[in-house]
């Protein structure tokens, strides 16, 4: 583990494994340690993990300026990471926040892509009106912080419906789980809500027809609104497929870890040492196809 200069900024970046390289980002108030049991499925499949606490997360720093953490900027400082570790291309795989920045790194440098996994990810809000709601509520989540501090957040934050699936969870685990959301630091969560929470986020829904990689979408058979997400999704992404996991909701990788670490794992067997590119030529002639969903026994 080490923290990695990019763009004037430190993150902090984790390697294990050999093989084909892959970026896993995690979400919101989550660091690298989201990804320890696919970290080490992934390494016995001879698969290269890259992790990386977002900017404003973890050991990573937190720029007071919302702005260092927009879309282009968090796409520029990942890119500068494969650059410093010498990797041209890779797969990259996101849960939630995290899904949302794959997405955008793979749209503005597909060349640096291989594939594409977006666990509960989306791309975006289209509707102005729902976006600006979504701004106000998320600048009162970051005053929340500034003003209560992390502990007093994460205790509104654990409460949303989103999360009802994890009170399954055995209680180390989800002691484990907070304990994760309580090592961020105030600033830094609050500069993440500001500068690439979902409403400051670029809408990409007319951008994702071009999307030139093989993409698998994993989502919850509980979580209904990212479910729905997925499934439109994978209707625009030409090279798409949908795995559904049962009896988990919006934390697939933490609530069934087997069965999510047995898709992805799969999925990136299928298109190991495959161009991540797809040219429009080989989807016409039907090389490249949007694959029914699948639940993941």
């Amino acid at each position: 583990m080490a923290r990695v200069l990019v763009n004037g900024v430190k993150l902090n970046v984790a390697v294990g494994g050999s093989g084909p390289p892959l970026v896993a980002l995690h979400g919101f108030t989550g660091d690298m340690d989201t990804w320890h049991s696919f970290a080490r499925a992934a390494a016995r499949h001879q698969h290269t993990v890259v992790r990386i606490d977002l900017l404003g997360h973890g050991r990573s720093d937190c720029p007071s300026d919302p702005q260092r953490y927009s879309m282009e900027r968090c796409a520029e400082d990942l890119i500068g990471v494969l650059d410093v570790l010498g990797i041209g291309r890779a797969a990259w795989m996101g849960y939630s926040l995290g899904g949302r920045i794959a997405l955008g790194v793979a749209l503005a440098a597909p060349e640096r892509c291989l594939a594409l996994v977006l666990e509960g990810g989306s791309p975006g809000l289209a509707d102005q009106a729902e976006r600006a709601q979504r701004l106000a509520s998320d600048e009162g989540l970051a005053r929340l912080l500034e003003e209560r501090g992390v502990p007093s957040f994460v205790e509104v934050w654990e409460a949303q419906p989103l999360w009802a699936s994890q009170r399954r969870l055995p209680p180390a685990e989800r002691l484990r789980l907070r304990a994760q959301r309580l090592r961020n630091r105030p600033a830094g969560l609050a500069g993440s809500l500001r500068g690439i929470g979902t409403g400051a986020q670029p809408s990409y829904h007319h951008r994702l027809s071009g999307l030139p990689l093989p993409t698998l979408m994993v989502v919850g058979e509980e979580d209904s609104k990212f479910r729905e997400i997925a499934q439109a999704m994978c209707r625009l992404i030409t090279a798409s497929q949908l795995a559904v996991i049962p009896e988990a909701g919006h934390t697939t990788h933490l609530e069934q870890p087997e069965r999510f670490n047995r898709a992805v794992l799969d999925f990136l067997q299928r298109h190991r040492g495959t161009p991540g590119a797809i040219s429009a030529a080989g989807a016409s002639a039907g090389h490249a196809a949007t694959a029914p969903p699948t639940s993941v026994p």
